[in-house]
């Protein structure tokens, strides 16, 4: 099975590039100038709310698996990515032995293979999923 995959303009791709190496700088600069230990009001707020716009994103992604609709590929693939920063975050931010143990066998065992799951149906799912039906 062929997947037709849309050309972008070619000015995405000069932007998206220039973005990208511009981000790698400031990036160095970031990791050199930062303090390691950092603590800020609401943090509770902060997790809660990723962890809502995550579910959300997986109901989303049932919904249009569910009802067939157009948008599937993006939503799994936006739930993908959001599960892939999670797991980033859970496992940097684990400041005792333990937490980093729980934050890797999730990373490891729930979110990072739920991601690739997410891009798989991403990927592999037609831009108009009705059309199977009409066929």
């Amino acid at each position: 099975m062929r997947l037709k995959v849309p050309i972008a303009p070619r000015w995405i791709t000069l932007v998206f590039g220039v973005i990208g190496f511009a981000l790698l700088p400031w990036t160095a600069w970031l990791s050199a100038s930062l303090k390691p230990h950092h603590s800020t009001d609401n943090w509770d707020l902060a997790w809660s709310g990723f962890d809502s716009v995550l579910a959300g994103l997986f109901m989303l992604t049932a919904y249009s698996a569910w009802h067939r609709r157009p948008w599937l590929p993006a939503s799994a693939a936006a739930t993908g990515a959001l599960l892939i920063a999670d797991a980033w975050f859970d496992v940097t931010l684990a400041s005792r032995t333990n937490d980093l143990r729980v934050a890797l066998i999730e990373a490891l065992a729930g979110e990072l293979p739920l991601a690739a799951i997410c891009f798989w149906i991403g990927f592999t799912s037609p831009a108009d999923p009705r059309a199977r039906d009409r066929a």
